[in-house]
C-alpha cells in the first residue's frame, strides 16, 4: 500500500517536461545560444555534430532543448526531432546576408510538417551586435507568417551577450502557459 501512494506522490511531484527543438542553419548560433541559456558563458563552440541536449528550468517550466545541426547534409534529419516538440526555436544569422533567403526557404519547410501543426515558433535573428547585421524588422518582411498558422515571434538576438535571450523566451513561457490552460 504504501508503494502505492509513493508512486501517486512521485507523479504529482514530477514536472511535465517541454520538448523544445532549435534548428537553423550551420553557424547560425544555435549551440552559442544554448551554451549561453545553459551555463551563461558561450565559451567557444565547436560546429555541432549531430545534436546537443540541455534541459533547463525557466519560468517554471522545465524545458528538454535539442540542439540539431543544421549543415546542409543533415537538414533533411530535422523532421526526426519533432516528435513530442511542444515549441521551435528557429535562429537565423542576421549577419550572413548571402545565406538569409535559404535560412528563410529551410525554415518554410519545416514549419509545414505535421509534428509540429500549430506550435509555437520563436525566430531568432542572431548576431545582431555585428555592423552588417540585417535588423530583425528587415527579416520579417521577407517571412510570410500569415501562412504559419501558429503563435509566431522574431526576436532580435546576441547569442554571446544575451542580449534578447531573456525577452524571446519570456514570450514562449506565455505563449506555451496559455496554451496549456486552454
Amino acid at each position: 500500500m504504501g508503494g502505492f501512494f509513493s508512486r501517486i506522490w512521485q507523479r504529482l511531484l514530477r514536472r511535465a517536461e517541454t520538448r523544445l527543438v532549435v534548428l537553423g542553419l550551420d553557424a547560425a548560433g544555435k549551440t552559442t545560444f544554448l551554451t549561453k541559456l545553459a551555463l551563461g558563458d558561450p565559451r567557444t563552440v565547436v560546429p555541432t555534430v549531430g545534436f546537443n541536449v540541455q534541459r533547463l528550468d525557466y519560468k517554471n517550466i522545465h524545458f528538454t532543448i535539442w540542439d540539431v545541426c543544421g549543415q546542409e547534409k543533415t537538414r533533411p534529419l530535422w523532421v526526426l526531432y519533432l516528435d513530442n516538440t511542444q515549441a521551435m526555436v528557429y535562429i537565423i544569422d542576421s549577419n550572413d546576408r548571402q545565406r538569409i533567403d535559404e535560412s528563410i526557404e529551410e525554415l518554410d519547410k519545416i514549419i509545414r510538417e505535421p509534428a509540429i501543426k500549430g506550435k509555437p515558433l520563436l525566430i531568432f535573428c542572431n548576431k545582431q551586435d555585428l555592423p552588417n547585421a540585417m535588423q530583425s524588422e528587415q527579416i520579417s518582411t521577407k517571412i510570410n507568417f500569415a501562412d504559419y498558422k501558429r503563435p509566431c515571434h522574431i526576436q532580435p538576438l546576441c547569442a554571446i551577450s544575451g542580449q534578447g535571450i531573456q525577452e524571446g523566451l519570456d514570450w514562449l513561457a506565455n505563449t506555451l502557459k496559455s496554451s496549456q490552460a486552454h
